[in-house]
């Protein structure tokens, strides 16, 4: 990790062929996990990282995330991801992130919205907010933050059943969250990866998964290239999408 200024700080990563999906790009579950570690390193240095919030039993987990990509990156050209955060209220924290390759060029934006919760209740807990002051940068972010996406899970939206299997579930025990987005990439065909770009992904994480659950995968296209979705367990929503798509040649 690099320090831009105090409360500012990049993680430098490799793009690796093994990492590229079938057309030679860095697909954006990898994007995710990359996010979620530059995150991660950032809590840490400045003292509410993993270890400082398991000592409190508690410990963070993503409520929403937006990603707008301008272009993926591409294979051998690195990656730099900044990350700083924005403010907080009660219960959650805006952090944003720069996505740029190894010449600085701006591949793309992400916000994200964290909560606090007790590891044992998995309740939120309230944040100290004077704590975080010294944490928060005014620099924007060019995105929307994420919103409210509407409901998917219709009769004639049904797209596949599935049950958590051991490589979905995460240290904390529950389906991983870069799984989710992977999940619902999987409910589009190549040829849509083919022809189209994924312009914003939108993910809202409404309760967890655990292993052998039960889930429906639901999906309802939208207008102007917009696709709706929605993971579900007994009748419920637990988790949604919402995917802008735009042609290869738009983007």
């Amino acid at each position: 990790m690099t320090v831009i200024n105090k409360n500012i700080d990049v993680c430098h990563f490799a793009t690796e062929s093994y990492q590229m999906d079938f057309l030679g790009q860095f697909p954006l579950p990898a994007i995710g996990n990359y996010l979620l570690h530059t995150a991660s390193f950032h809590a840490a240095k400045h003292g509410f990282g993993y270890d400082d919030m398991t000592e409190n039993n508690t410990a963070w987990v993503l409520s929403r995330i937006a990603i707008e990509m301008f272009e993926h990156p591409q294979q051998l050209n690195g990656l730099n991801i900044y990350t700083w955060v924005t403010d907080a209220n009660k219960f959650f924290t805006n952090r944003c992130f720069e996505i740029t390759d190894n010449n600085n060029k701006t591949l793309g934006y992400a916000h994200s919205i964290w909560a606090a919760i007790n590891m044992e209740t998995r309740r939120p807990v309230q944040l100290n907010i004077e704590e975080l002051k010294d944490v928060f940068s005014d620099r924007p972010c060019p995105i929307e933050k994420p919103g409210k996406i509407i409901a998917a899970e219709t009769e004639d939206s049904l797209q596949e059943s599935y049950k958590v299997k051991y490589s979905d579930i995460d240290i904390n025990g529950h389906l991983n969250s870069i799984k989710y987005i992977e999940h619902f990439l999987n409910m589009f065909d190549l040829n849509m990866f083919r022809n189209n770009f994924i312009r914003r992904f939108e993910i809202s994480y409404i309760s967890e998964a655990h292993f052998n659950m039960d889930l429906m995968f639901y999906k309802k296209a939208l207008d102007n290239n917009k696709y709706c979705l929605s993971i579900c367990h007994e009748d419920k929503a637990i988790c949604r999408a919402l995917i802008t798509w735009t042609g290869i040649n738009n983007k």
